[in-house]
């Protein structure tokens, strides 16, 4: 055994490892292809727009002004969203990206004597981050691919610290409504903290955005998270914020490093705030793409996940050796037998030729359907 793992924790070695969808530049390098901008990445659920024009702007009038710190109170960006949302700006943090604030979450909460509550097929980094902070996990089943939140609430031990809910949930693209939901934070124990995950939120239509803004300024136990990288196009950067009532921030703030947000992401995300325009062309893209991937799924008789958001989980057969098939004619998708679903990928919704060339390739590794 190496020095360093004898030095080590010994439960830090029982953690799993994330793993992150491929960069096309490690898939065209691996695979021999000559030119990178031949591979069309649907793995990431990354915006295909790419940035926020506006954003991208101030990302280039803030360049010259990388030898600075960065404001590590966010005070421009907080008040921003504070006024976007109609919420006061100590009711929010901004952070490296909402894994940051999951982090964050478990330095203030989680530990050995305590557990979290999640369902089975979200996103797997709740589990890690208990795992780390060695709290227990319990794993609900869906239903319909969806969060079971009667079976959740049913699921609450004593020691349950935090309840997780994405929604919409990566990586099924369905989601809970607001009258699910409202039934739910009327049962759930006040001294349970609430996770609602809102990473694709955004995306969906205003109508049909649940109003979870209400829970923080009830004071409910909830921490909201929220995300630059999906709809605004800046995965990049590495920038979202959580919004919950002002205690449960300032706990957060006090394990928090200083300048945890950097300089551009902070002026990227401000003015992506104000680009309506480029959020209703994502939301466009993204509905005409799942209407087109349905139907082409309907035609090759492959089954799907109804979906609500910038991403479709279809099933393929063996999910694994079809990623790796699609790799081959320049397509990253996402296997998901990490999530329990070996049969099924997850595609994410492109502009409309990559959405083409990711069905024409599918026919050709599948050419009889799965």
């Amino acid at each position: 055994m190496d020095k360093f793992s004898e030095l080590a924790n010994s439960w830090v070695k029982t953690l799993g490892t994330y793993e992150p969808g491929r960069p096309i530049d490690e898939v065209a390098r691996d695979l021999g292809f000559k030119d990178a901008s031949v591979i069309s990445k649907l793995a990431s659920n990354e915006n295909s727009l790419g940035p926020s024009p506006m954003a991208l702007k101030a990302m280039l009038n803030a360049a010259s002004e990388m030898h600075r710190y960065p404001d590590g109170n966010a005070y421009y960006l907080k008040n921003a969203i504070a006024a976007k949302l109609g919420v006061n700006p100590g009711q929010i943090l901004p952070a490296n990206g909402s894994n940051e604030l999951l982090e964050l979450m478990g330095h203030v909460f989680l530990g050995p004597d305590s557990g979290i509550v999640m369902a089975d097929r979200a996103f797997v980094v709740y589990k890690l981050i208990a795992a780390t902070f060695r709290a227990s996990v319990i794993s609900v089943p869906m239903r319909a691919y969806t969060h079971d939140l009667s079976a959740m609430l049913a699921a609450i031990k004593p020691e349950t610290k935090i309840i997780f809910i994405a929604n919409p949930n990566n990586p099924t693209s369905t989601m809970v409504d607001e009258k699910a939901l409202d039934l739910f934070m009327k049962h759930v124990p006040e001294n349970i903290i609430v996770c609602i995950d809102e990473a694709y939120i955004e995306l969906l239509p205003p109508s049909k955005q649940p109003d979870t803004l209400k829970y923080v300024k009830q004071g409910r136990s909830v921490v909201l998270m929220r995300t630059f990288s999906k709809t605004y196009g800046l995965a990049g950067l590495r920038i979202g914020y959580a919004i919950a009532p002002d205690h449960c921030i300032g706990l957060l703030n006090k394990v928090r490093q200083p300048f945890n947000v950097n300089s551009m992401a902070l002026a990227a995300a401000e003015a992506a705030l104000k680009d309506d325009r480029y959020v209703d062309r994502t939301r466009r893209m993204v509905a005409e793409g799942i209407v087109y991937f349905e139907a082409e799924f309907n035609r090759l008789n492959l089954s799907y996940v109804p979906a609500v958001v910038n991403f479709i989980l279809v099933e393929v057969g063996n999910g694994r050796d079809v990623y790796q098939k699609l790799m081959r004619e320049g397509i990253i998708v996402r296997p998901m037998d990490g999530y329990g679903l070996p049969g099924h990928i997850r595609i994410t919704i492109g502009t409309k030729q990559e959405n083409k060339k990711c069905i024409r390739a599918i026919e050709k590794v599948l050419p009889r359907g799965k």
